[in-house]
């Protein structure tokens, strides 16, 4: 069977998917620098926004290069690739690309595929923990010294972070920001999307393991 040709858009996606990913890594951590040693050295936290700054450019001329190779419109390039577009205005939710990023590596590193059970608890794996840390970093760096606010540590805000994305929702925390509240809306909506497929994939699983056993079990004469 034949494949369609690959454009240059996809070419260039396909070749800096990875790069990418290990920058945003790079972008979380410098991140987190900023954020943790505000009461530290100025220096650190000046080098963390230096590296933040950087990696943040790198995703905006990625977006730009992909635009130009795409041949679109650049409005119908952002109806088509809003995720992206999302990403670019809000890098810290880059995790939520680790379906891309998770084949990549596979192909990479020419691995056989795995099923559709395990890529889906890969990914849910992987996007929960970036995407809890990420949403942690920017919840506490809003939260810290807000009037009223009820995060003050790191810690707080990890806890918050776990009952947001787990949806238990305790009520012994929550944003007053109104960034913080935006980035609980987004945790919101990202708990709640994982949590939806790791739950379908492995009643499916179960379903699949129950049918098969089934199906196997000689019958009665």
């Amino acid at each position: 069977m034949n494949h369609a040709p690959e454009t240059g858009d996809q070419a260039w996606e396909r070749r800096t998917e990875l790069p990418l990913f290990y920058a945003s890594l790079l972008f979380l951590a410098a991140y987190a620098v900023s954020v943790l040693t505000y009461r530290a050295h100025p220096l650190w936290r000046d080098v963390g926004l230096v590296v933040v700054a950087l990696t943040w450019a790198c995703f905006i001329v990625d977006y730009l290069v992909r635009l130009y190779l795409s041949g679109t419109a650049p409005l119908r390039f952002v109806r088509v690739h809003w995720l992206d577009t999302l990403i670019v205005i809000l890098p810290l939710l880059r995790p939520l690309r680790m379906v891309k990023v998770h084949n990549a590596i596979q192909a990479r590193q020419k691995r056989p595929r795995q099923g559709l059970y395990a890529r889906v608890m890969s990914y849910a794996g992987l996007s929960a923990g970036l995407m809890g840390f990420a949403g942690a970093l920017g919840v506490y760096h809003f939260e810290r010294r807000a009037p009223g606010a009820t995060i003050h540590t790191f810690g707080d805000a990890v806890w918050w972070v776990c009952e947001t994305l787990t949806t238990v929702g305790y009520g012994d925390m929550a944003p007053v920001t109104p960034m913080g509240r935006i980035i609980a809306a987004f945790l919101m909506a990202g708990g709640l999307a994982l949590l939806g497929a790791v739950t379908g994939s492995f009643s499916s699983w179960m379903l699949h393991v129950f049918r098969r056993g089934d199906e196997e079990e000689p019958t009665g004469t």
